[in-house]
């Protein structure tokens, strides 16, 4: 029988720890969220790899050093609600739950939705919420939201998502440059956008957050 709580600290131990992650509260959560319930049933085995696991199309589970180092910059609070695009099978918005008060969860393939779902109820969580929109849409009627974490890159954000996030929020976004990628977070002043670099991450960019080609006679 697999070990998953052995790999689960190691996978704490030799991705997150060294990658400066130093929030207390993002290393216990990755620590109690069993990864291999909120993975593919056939890639279990793979659940505690340090890289981005394909789900299929342009959609992956962010590798861990990533994600944890998504959470310790966005600074996540136990009194805030906080939205997750791109759920996938639930394990970014199972992480989630353990530092915010309420997350909202949004996925668009039904299937997925349906396993995340399944496994969310069984491992007893109960402060999450999912929305099946498709993901460029959001869920503005939960809204708006003190942070906004999108699991896969993007090239540019809906106008529909920024107008969720709370003034005096952020939202935090792989954004793709080339084979490169950047991690920015984007606080809300003023009504404003303000971008800073975070780290250097790659992923596939999700549908629906492609950069508009703009065309000229």
């Amino acid at each position: 029988m697999t070990d998953f709580a052995t790999r689960r600290t190691m996978m704490v131990d030799t991705q997150v720890r060294p990658s400066d992650v130093t929030k207390f509260n993002v290393i216990e959560a990755m620590l109690s969220i069993p990864r291999e319930e909120f993975v593919p049933r056939d890639k279990r085995e793979a659940a505690y790899v340090g890289e981005n696991m394909s789900i299929g199309a342009d959609r992956t589970i962010l590798e861990p050093r990533t994600f944890a180092k998504m959470l310790d910059a966005t600074d996540v609070q136990q009194s805030e609600m906080v939205l997750i695009i791109g759920a996938g099978y639930g394990y970014g918005a199972a992480v989630l739950s353990r530092l915010a008060e309420l997350v909202v969860a949004v996925e668009e393939d039904e299937a997925m939705l349906s396993e995340a779902q399944e496994a969310m109820s069984e491992n007893g969580f109960d402060n999450v919420v999912f929305e099946g929109n498709a993901l460029d849409q959001g869920a503005a009627a939960h809204g708006p939201y003190d942070a906004i974490v999108i699991e896969g890159a993007v090239e540019e954000i809906p106008e529909a998502i920024l107008d969720q996030v709370k003034e005096g929020g952020r939202i935090c976004a792989v954004f793709a440059e080339g084979s490169l990628g950047t991690v920015r977070i984007g606080y809300k002043l003023g009504g404003e956008m303000n971008w800073q670099y975070a780290f250097n991450a790659g992923a596939p960019v999700l549908t629906g957050f492609k950069r508009t080609m703009a065309f000229s006679l």
